[in-house]
């Protein structure tokens, strides 16, 4: 991934995921930028993708948004993805093998 990464950018779908988290905020990307000392033109170019961060620059980003990069062993991505898929989209809800929301029935 991190290879692919370096001579394709990022994913879109991670690039909207850090834009939407931004937006939730309500930061601009010029407030953002300040927040991890780089130029309002270079948030932009990240999230359209015309920029590809240098790692520390992506680790640190999506650590100031709320997330954090994981290695997965490429046989568990399906079940990490179904775990972690939001729930209010449009998309036929998957649910998870567990979910702490559900009633012990120990109980």
């Amino acid at each position: 991934m991190l290879s692919h990464i370096a001579t394709h950018g990022l994913p879109a779908e991670i690039r909207q995921a850090l834009k939407d988290s931004r937006h939730r905020r309500g930061w601009s990307q010029a407030e953002l930028g300040q927040r991890l000392g780089l130029p309002q033109m270079h948030i932009s170019g990240i999230e359209t993708g015309k920029i590809v961060p240098r790692f520390d620059t992506l680790l640190e980003l999506v650590r100031v948004l709320g997330y954090d990069l994981l290695l997965v062993p490429r046989s568990l991505v399906p079940l990490v993805q179904n775990l972690t898929r939001d729930r209010n989209g449009d998309a036929e809800e998957e649910l998870p093998m567990y979910s702490p929301d559900e009633p012990d029935e120990q109980s």
